[in-house]
């Protein structure tokens, strides 16, 4: 038996049906990882896939406490980085969980950040045409996002997760003592998609982020598991409502559309975190909305004082790159949500009141991008 010792500070169901799975929030939970997934193994039996950095600091407790509950744990190691959300690192990983001998019953465990998760995830929901996947988030961003939803994915020399398909895990592991060993910069990014919540539909969270969001950045305990909590309840409740992006699920790419041009400019080469790019993205279609009409600047000017004074980009100007509207725009025109050759774009009436328009003339994306870039 494993001395290890868990705390379960929260859980979230995800109801999808035959298809739904609960979020295990808590602390200590890597180090008691066989007790929390052997009810869901057909055979103690599973392939951990991780990526360098986080398995110098968390596999050798993953696999602890997975002999601890005497299941098998073979890993495959990717470099760490959005570069792995490649073809090639695809092919090699699929290539050794064939070489393992995964069958359909088996489970694919995916241990680190969302490179790692929506890496692994596809490598599952094409394996043998679809095996088990259970995700362990090892950073802010993938355990309050990429983790929680079953998008999966890599990306192109055109985008950011235009080849994937929507693959649900069986559970997801949240390990809130893991975030200690993350950089304040990796946190921030994270915190990016927290932000994102209050947004779309809950203001009363924006406002408690607001006083709240230097605490919960700071590794405050009961701030930060609200924090986690509040936003993958937003999620599950979005999630359940439109399992695959048929409708009002696209309002969680709020900022996207804007945030992965920025990053596919910049090459994925780490100058632009995920959720940096998703920040600069809000303020921007915070600017779009108030060019359109739809909402007032006070709006936009709110969330930029508060991305700001937690220490996030909200201007392209700052990223001091030779960044101009039409090769941003082409490149959002490679967007998913792209209908008939429309882009179809998340905007806000105000903060916590979201909404979808496939209506947004050219000339308004073109002229907030100009004014952002210079």
């Amino acid at each position: 038996m494993s001395t290890a010792s868990a705390t379960l500070l929260d859980a979230v169901e995800v109801p999808l049906g035959t298809e739904g799975y609960d979020i295990r929030i808590g602390t200590g939970l890597i180090a008691t990882l066989g007790e929390q997934i052997a009810d869901l193994l057909a055979r103690p039996r599973v392939a951990i896939v991780s990526d360098e950095t986080v398995a110098a600091h968390y596999l050798d407790a993953a696999r602890a406490g997975l002999d601890a509950a005497g299941i098998a744990g073979e890993t495959i190691l990717v470099p760490a980085g959005e570069r792995s959300k490649s073809f090639a690192t695809l092919e090699t990983v699929t290539g050794r969980l064939l070489d393992l001998g995964l069958e359909r019953q088996d489970t694919v465990l995916a241990l680190g950040g969302g490179v790692v998760g929506d890496l692994a995830g596809f490598a599952a929901a094409i394996l043998r045409r679809g095996v088990a996947v259970i995700q362990v988030p090892t950073t802010l961003l993938a355990q309050v996002d990429s983790a929680v939803g079953g998008k999966t994915g890599i990306n192109m020399p055109q985008g950011k997760n235009l080849i994937g398909a929507f693959h649900q895990p069986r559970r997801v592991i949240i390990d809130l003592g893991v975030l200690g060993t993350l950089s304040l910069r990796q946190r921030r990014a994270g915190y990016a998609e927290i932000v994102k919540y209050g947004l779309i539909d809950r203001p009363g969270f924006f406002s408690w982020l607001e006083k709240n969001g230097p605490a919960v950045l700071a590794g405050d305990p009961a701030a930060l598991a609200r924090a986690v909590g509040e936003s993958c309840r937003a999620k599950a409740a979005v999630v359940a409502a439109d399992a695959q992006e048929a409708g009002r699920r696209a309002l969680l790419n709020l900022g996207h559309s804007f945030g992965h041009a920025l990053e596919a400019a910049l090459g994925y080469d780490g100058r632009l975190l995920h959720g940096e790019a998703v920040a600069i993205g809000m303020v921007l279609a915070c600017a779009l909305s108030t060019r359109l009409g739809h909402a007032a600047a006070t709006e936009g000017a709110r969330l930029a004082a508060h991305l700001a004074a937690v220490g996030l980009p909200t201007s392209i100007a700052a990223l001091d790159a030779a960044l101009t509207p039409e090769g941003l725009i082409a490149l959002m025109r490679q967007d998913k949500k792209m209908r008939d050759g429309r882009l179809t774009f998340v905007l806000l009436r105000g903060i916590g009141d979201a909404f979808l328009s496939d209506d947004v003339p050219d000339e308004a994306v073109r002229a907030v991008l100009a004014t952002d870039c210079a």
